[in-house]
């Protein structure tokens, strides 16, 4: 390190096919730079089986490379990476506070005296020249029999490095640098290998030495098995001298074009290989030297263990994935639940009460229902609800706005379609029908659906099949069919927009959600409950609502139902000073404008009778107007009976 906090320091790696070197401010990292602007994780370097690569970890303030006078940014433009090149200086953070570093990479010496390489594609032969010895055929066969049957990769390694040492007498050291594949993952990333496990003879555990970088390049680079018999002469490389490695095997682990790893086998000690081969009448250090046949023999089992090694991977990979998408699943549902189906209904009035009646009624029954209401009163909670407090609350609750699409994509969403089906259809997809299989599956807008349209989903209902666009064969599916509009279908059935047939399947069990006109005694219940919910969320407390206030928001006929009163009490948060009252003149200028009609109904001067007949006169009128003189709706509004109603107008001579 040439310059910031800590200057002077340094690492080496003397041997490249050993693990990254990590830089950044965390205590964890290989080189620790005790600079506030570099990242925890800013950066790490990797040899590549070519060359060493330096690779930005998505760093706050990002690396350049400073190389013969040019700054280099590792950006999205280069996938974050750059290939190293001795004389580079790094910087790390923002440019004037940056922790500088020097590179000096030294070239290690080919392997270009080998005795040995055996191509991927060239390991038939060696299977076949193995044949001839039932024995060792046989010893083979057990071992890939044992690693085989593993499905940790802990557990592959270590059966593999057991087989080693047995089948290889000369063998002492064994170890697998497999490639670092959540690196690789990222786009245009290079891949880099990480010593994982090394087996020594004689030993219980070890930790994983660094593989030699000089045999690590040729088996990366020519794809294949590479023996160095006398490796210090053949090789000449200063890692191998380092390590002191009498001789040596580099074997890959593949899968199809891609290089899973490297398997290592060494021998470091030459001592109880000795003692046998002069037992034998042959010299110590030619028994320490490995043959053609060890390496055909090792090729061959590296098959099996690429192979071992590529399906532990992947199953540890569907075990994360299943463990994700099952805690996403039981997140997402029990929010749901929380959302909708644990969500009180509220209102204590008679209407509601009657509704909440009719729901407990159909909640565990097959029937369809058709929830029928104005725009904004609710049918979306209470078609969950006849789902969640049903014995199906187990299984999905499904929701599709009819009118959100048109009619090919709404028919491909529901029943799902086939590879092909139509342009743009790549893959298969399952509609909502599959997918709600077992629960509940709500048609918001009915109405809205097309003709056409309207037989197929007839079709559904009645044979409880689906067919998916481009399919020849129709799946069997239990779902529960709640369905909810603002429109009159009798009318639409009338008019020959809804087919009749099933608009009777349809409405098997009818809810209608009262407006919020005919339930005003609710208001206050509901207009709490979104002031205590938006005033949590916004974090804000809010005191209450003042009595006048209230009165406005009671007064008002709400046309938007629930949902114009929920956005207008969010409004009212927003404006509220923290622990203050929602106020009048808080209240948007269409709910305030009621403050005209109590100034109309306002009586004249006189007793107190005298006024209250005048008020109540008043009221009357008024409600008579609203609903076209309908002495019946006009009492449903009033809450009072008709008889009650024609006995108050009798009273006041109004016919």
């Amino acid at each position: 390190m040439v310059r910031g906090e800590g200057a002077g320091k340094s690492i080496a790696r003397p041997d490249g096919g050993g693990e990254p070197i990590r830089l950044g401010r965390g205590a964890g990292n290989d080189l620790v730079l005790e600079t506030s602007h570099v990242s925890s994780e800013h950066a790490r370097v990797v040899w590549t089986g070519e060359h060493f690569v330096l690779q930005d970890l998505k760093s706050t303030n990002g690396t350049v490379v400073l190389r013969r006078g040019e700054r280099v940014r590792l950006d999205d433009t280069n996938a974050r990476q750059l290939k190293l090149e001795s004389g580079d200086v790094l910087e790390l953070g923002v440019p004037e506070q940056a922790a500088v570093l020097a590179v000096v990479v030294e070239e290690d010496p080919d392997a270009t005296q080998v005795m040995a390489v055996r191509s991927i594609d060239d390991l038939l032969p060696a299977v076949v020249e193995m044949e001839k010895q039932p024995s060792l055929l046989r010893s083979v066969y057990e071992a890939t029999t044992r690693i085989g049957g593993a499905l940790e990769l802990d557990e592959v390694l270590r059966r593999a490095g057991e087989a080693v040492l047995g089948l290889v007498a000369k063998a002492t050291h064994v170890t697998f640098a497999l490639r670092d594949d959540d690196a690789a993952d990222e786009p245009g990333a290079a891949a880099s290998y990480i010593p994982v496990y090394t087996r020594v003879r004689g030993e219980t555990s070890s930790g994983a030495i660094p593989i030699t970088r000089s045999i690590f390049r040729k088996v990366v680079q020519e794809r294949a098995a590479v023996l160095a018999a006398d490796a210090p002469s053949e090789v000449g490389s200063a890692s191998l001298l380092g390590a002191q490695i009498r001789s040596t095997l580099g074997i890959p682990l593949w899968r199809g074009e891609d290089i899973l790893g490297i398997l290592q086998v060494d021998n470091r000690s030459v001592g109880a290989a000795a003692s046998s081969a002069t037992a034998m009448g042959a010299t110590p250090f030619t028994s320490a030297l490995f043959t053609s046949a060890d390496l055909d023999l090792l090729s061959v089992l590296a098959q099996q263990v690429s192979l071992a090694v590529a399906n532990a991977r992947l199953i540890h990979r569907l075990r994360i994935a299943e463990e994700r998408a099952r805690k996403e699943n039981t997140y997402l549902k029990t929010r749901e639940e929380r959302r909708e189906g644990r969500r009180e209904i509220l209102g204590s009035s008679r209407p509601m009460a009657d509704l909440k009646d009719k729901i407990e009624k159909v909640v565990n029954t097959r029937v369809t229902v058709l929830v029928e209401g104005e725009t904004g009163v609710g049918k979306e909670l209470i078609a969950s609800a006849v789902h969640y407090r049903s014995n199906r609350r187990d299984k999905l609750f499904v929701a599709q706005n009819c009118a959100a699409l048109p009619e090919n994509l709404l028919e491909s969403e529901l029943f799902g379609h086939k590879k092909g089906a139509f342009t743009g259809a790549t893959d298969d997809k399952r509609g909502l029908f599959e997918l709600a299989d077992g629960g509940t599956l709500f048609l918001d807008e009915i109405g809205e659906m097309s003709l056409n349209l309207q037989s197929k989903l007839l079709r559904a209902l009645q044979e409880g099949e689906i067919r998916p666009l481009g399919g020849t064969k129709a799946l069997h599916v239990n779902v529960r069919i709640v369905t909810a509009t603002n429109r009159d279908l009798k009318k639409e059935v009338a008019e020959k927009r809804f087919r009749e047939d099933l608009y009777y399947r349809l409405a098997v069990f009818p809810l209608r959600v009262p407006p919020l006109r005919e339930r005003r005694e609710d208001i206050p219940l509901l207009a709490a409950h979104f002031l205590q919910k938006y005033a949590s969320e916004i974090g804000k407390p809010a005191a209450g609502f003042s009595q006048q206030a209230m009165e406005l928001l009671q007064a008002y006929d709400w046309p938007g139902n629930v949902r114009e009163l929920e956005n207008e009490v969010q409004r009212l948060v927003i404006q509220i000073d923290p622990g203050g009252f929602a106020t009048p003149d808080l209240l948007s200028p269409r709910i305030r404008q009621v403050d005209g009609v109590v100034d109309r109904a306002a009586p004249k001067k006189g007793t107190l009778k005298e006024m209250m007949d005048q008020l109540e006169k008043y009221i009357l009128i008024e409600a008579l107007r609203e609903h076209g003189n309908n002495k019946t709706a006009a009492a449903r509004t009033l809450g009072i009976t008709r008889e009650g109603l024609h006995k108050k107008l009798r009273g006041f001579g109004i016919s």
